[in-house]
């Protein structure tokens, strides 16, 4: 089979390796798709770790860094009863950067790190299930904390999980959605998914949305970001809620101002089955549409110039497809 691997910074290699069986526990899934994850792919092509202490090895292991990808269950291992083959499926839970990955024709994932899908959805709309279950899992939290429905909520950062997050949170009933990027680019395509406004960070936004000491007329964000001035502006620019995301390599200052009105921090949860399962169920629902953010499509025999159009800003998303 076809399998990407990563040799050097910049640097990759199509090989021509033996299809694995799936032990115990494990599915075999035949890849029709796999997404980029920006940050994955764009640390990884400059030797930039994504995590302090954490320093890439290359070669990086063969499929990777593809995690976000959708397919057919080709075979199962002893003990798999949950799924069986020919089901449509999606890998929801990465299970490292250490095992061989979804950037090939064929991978094996433990059968509890796949989740059905609707099979009747272009493959590009299901590709990116474990991003939306990262996303999801932010959601859930907010969703026990009241904190969506009926309100102005914001989004900072309009990458791929910006514009999941805008979905959801008009799936959970938001007053207005409101998206906060550097790029008018990226917002202006954002409004096409449905954002209700877009806004630079760095212009005067005295009168649409204001900032202590005036009161905050935006009650709830998300940071999909994780800089510390991205951070701040959402603590600044939020009455109740700031919902942490964004990976966070900075320390972010809580100051007087946010502790005297009340504002309150919400932090990560982690990953969860759960989260996957209420983010396909929004996708079989219609209220969210991961497609759009696959905004070029590559064989896996292009891959660096995908990563380049991720880093030129020319591609939201790049789909990878194994068998063309």
């Amino acid at each position: 089979m076809k399998s990407l691997q990563v040799t050097a910074p910049g640097q990759f290699e199509i090989l021509d390796v033996p299809t694995p069986q799936p032990k115990a526990g494990e599915v075999l899934m035949r890849v029709e798709a796999v997404t980029t994850c920006p940050q994955w792919d764009l640390h990884l092509r400059h030797n930039e770790p994504m995590f302090p202490g954490h320093p890439f090895q290359y070669p990086y292991a063969a499929g990777q860094p593809g995690h976000e990808a959708t397919g057919f269950i080709e075979a199962v291992g002893e003990g798999v009863t949950q799924v069986q083959p020919g089901d449509r499926v999606s890998a929801w839970r990465d299970p490292g950067h250490t095992t061989p990955g979804c950037s090939a024709q064929f991978v094996i994932l433990n059968a509890d790190g796949v989740i059905k899908v609707p099979a009747d959805l272009p493959f590009e709309a299901t590709a990116p299930v474990e991003l939306a279950m990262c996303v999801a899992a932010s959601f859930l939290v907010l969703r026990t904390m009241d904190a969506v429905r009926g309100r102005r909520f914001g989004v900072m950062g309009l990458g791929p999980a910006g514009l999941i997050a805008m979905q959801m949170a008009r799936a959970e009933g938001a007053r207005e959605v409101i998206g906060f990027d550097f790029a008018a680019q990226r917002g202006e395509f954002a409004r096409s998914l449905g954002l209700d406004a877009y806004y630079d960070p760095r212009s005067d936004l005295t009168a649409t949305v204001p900032a202590r000491p005036a009161k905050p007329t935006m009650e709830t964000s998300i940071d999909c970001v994780g800089a510390k001035s991205a951070i701040e502006f959402l603590m600044d620019h939020t009455s109740d809620v700031v919902a942490l995301f964004g990976v966070q390599r900075e320390t972010v200052a809580y100051e007087p101002r946010h502790w005297g009105s009340g504002l309150r921090l919400c932090g990560y949860p982690g990953h969860s089955r759960a989260a996957a399962e209420y983010a396909v169920n929004l996708i079989a629902q219609g209220a969210l549409n991961l497609a759009p953010l696959a905004t070029v499509h590559l064989p896996l025999e292009r891959y660096n110039e995908g990563i380049a159009m991720l880093e030129r800003q020319e591609a939201i998303k790049v789909c990878f497809r194994p068998w063309t």
